[in-house]
């Protein structure tokens, strides 16, 4: 298990939902900003919102929200012992014991049993981030990976992604990235994507420094796109 070493005066930032189900967060330099998932949603490419939209007219709405809550649900039980996994408290954290428990916690041991070793020490867990005046948001884990500063995000998933297919968690480990360099003049520029499906498959999704500047790029796209739309 590796130590959490409080590198980095991390901020508590003040978190709401508008009733438009945009999240916004305090923003320390002035108005709140949205968060990074709420810009990546409004603007995601129209085939990716046409094949959910397919999916949802394929299976019904009843079952679509269904399994989408099911999946929520299970996502932030995973999420709730992961992060106290990182915080040293694994072992006496107690979920609950219902089926959803049951299962969040057999994932959360399959994403430990492959990431533990080659985590080198944890800077925070659950780390709020603010790029000034632009989009905050929270990263489930940073820290040194594989002996290199890499921000960290825990995914589950209901059945096993293609790499093709996650962009937008690899968009999302930039913005962070981007805000952590911003804050504390870090260079992150490596993200690790820890995935597990309900059936506990393990998959493991990487991007070094050499694709970096890709993924940077794209980010400062859609966040153009965002204001664009919204001016």
């Amino acid at each position: 298990m590796a130590e959490l070493i409080k590198l980095y005066d991390y901020k508590e930032l003040t978190r709401q939902t508008q009733a438009d189900g945009k999240r916004m967060y305090e923003n320390p330099y002035g108005d709140p900003v949205p968060s990074v998932t709420t810009i990546l949603g409004a603007t995601q490419p129209a085939e990716k919102r046409q094949a959910l939209a397919n999916w949802r007219k394929r299976v019904g709405k009843e079952e679509a929200q269904r399994i989408t809550t099911s999946a929520a649900n299970r996502g932030t039980v995973m999420h709730n012992i992961l992060e106290h996994w990182a915080l040293g408290e694994y072992e006496t954290y107690n979920p609950g014991n219902n089926i959803v428990h049951r299962q969040a916690k057999a994932m959360a041991q399959v994403v430990v049993d492959n990431i533990d070793k080659d985590i080198d020490a944890i800077w925070g867990t659950e780390v709020m981030l603010c790029a000034a005046n632009l989009y905050a948001g929270t990263t489930d884990l940073v820290g040194m990976y594989k002996g290199k500063p890499t921000i960290m995000d825990f995914k589950q998933t209901n059945k096993p992604k293609k790499r093709e297919w996650i962009d937008d968690y690899f968009l999302q480990g930039a913005a962070y990235a981007l805000a952590h360099n911003e804050m504390f003049e870090t260079k992150i520029e490596n993200i690790a994507i820890f995935m597990c499906s309900g059936d506990c498959e393990w998959q493991l999704f990487e991007s070094d420094e050499t694709e970096f500047p890709y993924w940077a790029t794209q980010w400062a796209k859609r966040l153009e796109k965002f204001y664009g739309m919204s001016s």
